[in-house]
């Protein structure tokens, strides 16, 4: 291998200023404590450091939230990464997002021909970005997926890639990062999310064929750094089955058999390797028997919709439901009802402005998560966790400031464990009211399913 040489001045990192990491940390610590319940980031120690110019490369699932996630978690460095050019309309958000590294991109789909031809200015901050050897954040897939299956790549991340090196005369190393984002939910709060990084990618074995065949190279080094991402994240192929695939690992089924590999199925790492091995032999089992799996769809998507036409879900053909139970269950969340009345007294903006943006204005449900996540970093908590706060302060009233300072975040945590708390009572309460023959019909069904399946996987 030829020996590599560092340029001898090369540009360093820019740092933020002292507001704009203040700002950045308030952000942080409410995604990662109050939005979302916990983040995995296994590989994050594999990272290059801060100083190489890396183009960090990603399977994308979940719009703003994905580059936000890794901005706050890569709180050693200052990255950039691109983000659809209507996000930077409204002037409050485009000052917001811009300090966060975000810059616009531009596609002929959305903003047409002109529009385009704006994308230069993106793609020369893009290049002194990596001259000053950061970290930009790419999605190759060029847009969201509404599934979790990775979609085809686009090569523009590795033309600015090895342009960033052509531009040092080949003379500076130039990394590529794979890393893969994974959500127990798309789009509720108080989820997990992890993201996996694999082994960083040096070009500069690459530089001197490179140059000779610019094309060849670029899609060599894009087969491995998509076979990596593929590797680390749940890719679903058999999207005419989706549905029935969902279903099944996200139900009894999948939790079984997690356990039956020695897994725990409430640890996101564990569920998420669980999975991918439950989709695999799913896969595996379509390509050898293809009649018998269409069966076992067919099978899958009559259990799924007999569930659905009762209002139930799988979890509660697990153990026997009695009215005592749910009578319990009841009186529980009646003795907790005064404390989520105190909750929501004061955190119910959190809950309602997203709920009524999403159902009024957003039509794709994928979005939804981001405006989630929007509504209560820049406007709800500010105004109704930070300002009374302030307000108490002003007037002396120290204990009270205090107090609510505390109690906030806590009833936000509260209130959305108490829903889902309801949801599930709800559920049992029709479970406990159906018909018994359609309940014993589904369950005779759903046995017979998950023991056809046992058999062939």
């Amino acid at each position: 291998m030829e020996k590599r040489v560092e340029r001898k001045r090369a540009l360093k990192p820019r740092k933020r200023g002292w507001g704009a990491t203040m700002f950045r940390r308030y952000l942080s610590t409410l995604n990662s404590h109050i939005y979302f319940r916990k983040i995995y980031a296994p590989g994050r120690e594999r990272m290059p450091a801060d100083g190489t110019p890396t183009v960090l490369v990603s399977n994308h699932q979940n719009c703003l939230i994905d580059p936000l996630a890794l901005v706050f978690l890569l709180s050693d460095r200052k990255p950039r990464f691109l983000a659809r050019a209507s996000v930077f309309k409204n002037p409050i958000l485009n000052k917001v997002i811009r300090g966060l590294g975000a810059l616009p991109t531009y596609r002929a789909k959305f903003d047409g021909i002109k529009g385009v031809a704006k994308n230069k200015g993106t793609l020369e901050e893009v290049a002194k970005s990596l001259a000053h050897g950061e970290t930009v954040v790419l999605y190759p897939e060029g847009q969201h997926q509404n599934k979790r299956w990775l979609g085809p790549f686009s090569q523009a991340y590795l033309k600015m890639a090895f342009g960033a090196a052509e531009e040092e005369g080949f003379q500076r190393e130039v990394y590529v990062m794979p890393t893969a984002n994974h959500y127990s939910h798309y789009r509720l709060p108080r989820e997990e999310m992890m993201i996996l990084f694999g082994e960083p990618v040096a070009l500069s074995p690459y530089y001197e064929e490179f140059k000779e065949s610019p094309r060849e190279v670029m899609n060599k080094v894009n087969d491995i750094v998509r076979g990596q991402i593929e590797k680390m994240m749940l890719n679903v192929e058999d999207l005419d089955h989706y549905k029935e695939i969902d279903f099944l690992r996200y139900g009894s089924f999948g939790v079984e058999f997690a356990r039956s590999l020695g897994l725990n199925p409430n640890y996101l790492p564990d569920k998420l390797q669980s999975d991918k091995e439950l989709v695999g032999r799913l896969k595996s089992a379509t390509e050898s028997n293809p009649e018998a799996m269409e069966k076992i769809f067919e099978k899958t998507h009559k259990v799924l919709k007999g569930m659905r036409k009762l209002g139930l879900r799988d979890w509660l053909f697990d153990k026997p439901r009695t009215v005592a139970r749910g009578v319990l269950l009841a009186i529980a969340m009646l003795l907790m009802l005064p404390i989520f009345a105190a909750a929501i007294a004061i955190s119910w903006p959190v809950f309602v402005l997203p709920l009524v943006v999403n159902r009024t204005l957003i039509k794709d449900r994928q979005f939804h998560g981001s405006i989630n996540l929007a509504s209560m970093l820049l406007v709800t908590y500010p105004l109704c966790g930070l300002l009374p706060v302030i307000v108490m302060l002003c007037s002396a009233n120290w204990w009270g400031a205090l107090s609510y300072f505390v109690a906030f975040p806590l009833s936000i945590i509260f209130s959305t464990n108490y829903m889902r708390w309801a949801k599930k009572l709800l559920g049992y309460a029709r479970f406990v009211c159906a018909p018994r023959k359609k309940i014993e019909e589904v369950r005779r069904q759903r046995n017979k399913l998950y023991g056809e399946l046992r058999e062939i996987i």
